[in-house]
């Protein structure tokens, strides 16, 4: 809970954090996703079908080669060599003790076993012309000399068909980031423009003017739409305020007129009772609670004027100084009287732009507040300084202070803290009158405690969302 009279909004997130580009995150990486499977596939059964095609020539070649008769054979293997003009068939015999006896492979591959089976050869095999180190498909038989008859193919059409679909998959993935990046970019534009404006037509909403309303555009889209709703519960919200409002005044307005005829009469009859008269005192004593029932109607219609936010016209440049100087003068008698040391503390201030009465009114209050709860030899005390983001005026005591728990609801009219007593706790109205004035000026009003005990009232003269306005 915030000890401030009015809340900074909370920052907007980034532009990456909109929910286009989070739309357009997850289509790309469903499409990624999906486009990486797909690819996969298709290169997997290519794979598939040209290694069964290699097969099935390796294997006719084999058997055809095993029936040519022993004395021909090697010829016929240097012919066949001689027509592999790609250089992707190679050929090999071998004794009954793998010695080389013909052919371009200079000895059997070590994971080839003569059984006439295809099997897969990653590193290729040893070729009389050097090593050459990819993939192919080989297969050894064993002739009825005893030899042995080793084929090998290289699987590079097919290699070279997933370094071709791959590269394809990059270029299109290229296609989708860069096109994606950009539109995302674009997209996110205007939404996020519109929400800036619609935070900016909330900030003095939240200050209390209900009379702004959200901004609209000709696109009637689901942002408009969502404008239009708040538009119209801040016309119910405002009508109903407006409402409750005029009937408290009306009423504070109203009974204030008997009352104070009640007062006069009082007051007429006080003046015609001798001093011996038994009902004086009775008298003396209902006069006091007609003053403090007048004085609650007077402070219920002051508050009504503040919280009017259009009151602005006698906004002039103050010095705060010697607004806390006058201050200072004024409640000095009752602090000396309390036996209580009041200090003022000020440095140079930068003028204000304020109503000079409603600012001395505030924080007269406050200091009036500190005195009152104050107990005999404490100390109050006024404090100006001055930051980058402007004036703060510190109200600083060694009372009882007010208990976290309780700082929001103190700003509330007519409530007093349990901790500072009901015997002095007043009307409840003070704070209350604080916290409007600094609203009606856009300040930020922090309730803490003082480091040495006791609370400390702090009046920040810049709005709540500048550097350097906190929460205790």
């Amino acid at each position: 809970m915030s000890e401030r009279a009015a809340q900074a909004p909370e920052p907007l997130p980034g532009r990456w954090r909109s929910s286009a580009i989070r739309l357009l995150v997850i289509y790309g990486a469903f499409f990624l996703a999906w486009s990486i499977v797909l690819v996969a596939t298709i290169n997997w059964q290519t794979t598939q079908y040209l290694d069964r095609v290699v097969g099935e020539i390796l294997e006719q070649r084999v058997h055809y080669l095993a029936a040519v008769e022993r004395e021909r054979l090697p010829a016929m293997l240097a012919a066949t060599d001689q027509l592999d003009l790609r250089g992707v068939m190679y050929y090999g015999l071998f004794d009954a003790h793998g010695a080389y006896v013909a052919g371009n492979i200079e000895r059997p591959p070590e994971r080839l076993v003569a059984d006439g089976e295809i099997r897969v050869l990653p590193m290729g095999v040893q070729a009389t012309s050097g090593q050459r180190n990819a993939r192919a498909l080989g297969v050894a038989l064993r002739l009825e000399s005893g030899e042995e008859l080793v084929l090998a193919r290289y699987t590079s059409v097919a290699d070279r068909i997933g370094a071709m679909m791959r590269s394809a998959f990059g270029w299109a993935l290229s296609l989708l980031l860069i096109p994606g990046v950009i539109g995302g970019f674009l997209l996110s534009r205007g939404p996020l423009r519109r929400v800036r404006g619609i935070e900016a037509a909330i900030a003095p909403i939240m200050r209390g003017n209900l009379g702004v309303r959200l901004p609209l555009s000709a696109r009637g889209d689901e942002v408009d739409m969502l404008a239009s709703i708040v538009n119209r519960m801040l016309d119910e919200v405002e009508r109903l305020l407006g409402e409750v409002k005029g009937v408290t005044d009306n009423i504070a307005h109203d009974l204030r007129t008997p009352l104070t005829r009640l007062r006069a009469q009082l007051h007429r009859l006080q003046q015609r009772s001798g001093t011996e008269d038994a009902r004086a005192e009775l008298v003396e004593r209902c006069i006091v609670d007609a003053d403090a029932l007048l004085d609650r109607f007077r402070a219920l219609l002051r508050l009504s004027e503040l919280e009017d936010l259009s009151r602005h016209s006698g906004f002039d440049r103050v010095d705060a100084g010697e607004t806390l100087k006058r201050v200072h003068e004024l409640y000095a008698p009752l602090a000396e009287e309390k036996r209580i040391a009041f200090a003022l503390e000020t440095a140079a201030l930068p003028p204000l732009d304020a109503d000079a009465s409603l600012l001395f009114e505030a924080v007269s209050n406050l200091v009036d507040n500190a005195i009152k709860f104050t107990p005999a030899a404490g100390r109050v005390t006024l404090r100006a300084s001055a930051g980058a983001a402007g004036a703060r005026i510190d109200v600083l005591d060694s009372g009882p202070g007010i208990p976290r728990a309780e700082r929001e609801a103190v700003l509330k009219r007519f409530y007093r803290s349990r901790a500072q007593g009901d015997e002095r706790a007043g009307y409840g109205l003070g704070l209350s009158v604080v916290a409007a004035i600094a609203k009606l000026h856009g300040y930020c009003f922090e309730i803490a405690d003082n480091e040495g005990g006791g609370a400390r009232m702090t009046l920040y003269c810049w709005p709540c969302g500048q550097a350097g306005a906190r929460t205790s």
